[in-house]
């Protein structure tokens, strides 16, 4: 897999002010806190400027076809927001994004995958480990060990005015009902109102209008209906054969670019058949030790057998020589 193959194009957005972030160091009820205070240098240092990313070309969504052939519907509306955003020489934008089915489907894997096409940074957030909406927004610095949230994190201290923010499985959010995790979203989902994000601990507005967000779930019925009504809900189907070929061969692919290990630029048509029978999810923990297993075997090259030292994602192990 070869992304992106096409060149994003960069300029810059304000997405604070910094003097609202001088006015904000000088107010009585900050000065004591010295953390709030070195972000607020921090910011100063850093600016409010940051790089926001346009497209120049729907070519990259090529590979991303190829790639994640389940997910051609997805990257169908990519390529219409794409056209738009290169007509009016605009960044890249989107309605909110679910990407609903099954677990093991690569949804993540997807959605990193169009950070890289678009050229702008991912940021991981996942939903079941956050219990109360100050971990996206921000805690009041009234509170001992209060600190930033997860949106004022990646603004501030990243380069991108329109990062891809995914919302891994949205709809295992949990925690006390008094403090909905998911209660920031209500604004950061709705433009108008991302525009004046202001995060509980920083207290500046933060201009958080270009995020781009995907979010993943397994199941859209424990995902309240205002949320839902703010996404474009994309139904992810299990691929069949021959595009489970085509994502294992993308992984396989993807693996050896980020390593020197001297394999053979494709699997034999037996390894890629055996590798068709797991879900996604899987198949990069799977090459890795199938890797692991052809070193041991003196090989530059992988066999079937390499593949059935691990579980498969029904849980039972392989024969040795059979998929």
């Amino acid at each position: 897999m070869n992304m992106p193959t096409q060149i994003p194009l960069a300029e810059f957005k304000t997405i604070y002010s910094v003097a609202d972030v001088e006015r904000a160091m000088e107010d009585s009820s900050s000065k004591g806190n010295e953390t709030l205070q070195a972000m607020y240098k921090g910011m100063k240092k850093s600016g409010g400027v940051r790089f926001i990313v346009k497209p120049s070309s729907t070519s990259g969504l090529d590979d991303l076809y190829e790639s994640s052939p389940n997910f051609s519907e997805v990257i169908d509306a990519l390529k219409r927001h794409m056209a738009l955003a290169i007509d009016g020489n605009e960044p890249m934008q989107f309605t909110p994004m679910l990407l609903l089915g099954e677990p093991g489907l690569g949804k993540t894997h997807f959605a990193k995958s169009m950070a890289k096409v678009l050229g702008t940074s991912f940021e991981f957030l996942s939903m079941s480990s956050l219990t109360a909406g100050w971990i996206l927004s921000g805690a009041s610095s009234q509170w001992s060990n209060a600190k930033p949230g997860k949106v004022a994190h990646a603004l501030i201290n990243g380069d991108f005015a329109n990062p891809l923010i995914t919302l891994d499985e949205l709809d295992k959010a949990g925690g006390d009902s008094r403090y909905d995790p998911m209660g920031s979203l209500y604004g950061l989902l709705e433009h108008d109102t991302a525009l004046h994000f202001k995060d509980e601990f920083v207290e500046v507005n933060i201009d958080a209008s270009n995020i781009l967000w995907v979010a993943t779930a397994n199941n859209e019925s424990n995902i309240p209906d205002p949320i839902l009504n703010r996404m474009d809900v994309y139904v992810i189907e299990r691929p069949d054969h021959d595009g489970s070929i085509k994502i294992a061969l993308s992984i396989y692919r993807d693996i050896l670019e980020q390593h020197k290990w001297g394999f053979d630029i494709e699997p034999s048509n037996d390894v890629l058949d055996c590798l068709a029978e797991d879900a996604p999810r899987n198949m990069r923990k799977v090459l890795v030790d199938a890797f692991g297993n052809a070193k041991l075997g003196k090989r530059d090259h992988l066999l079937p057998e390499d593949l059935n030292n691990r579980k498969s994602s029904s849980g039972k192990k392989k024969k040795i020589g059979f998929c």
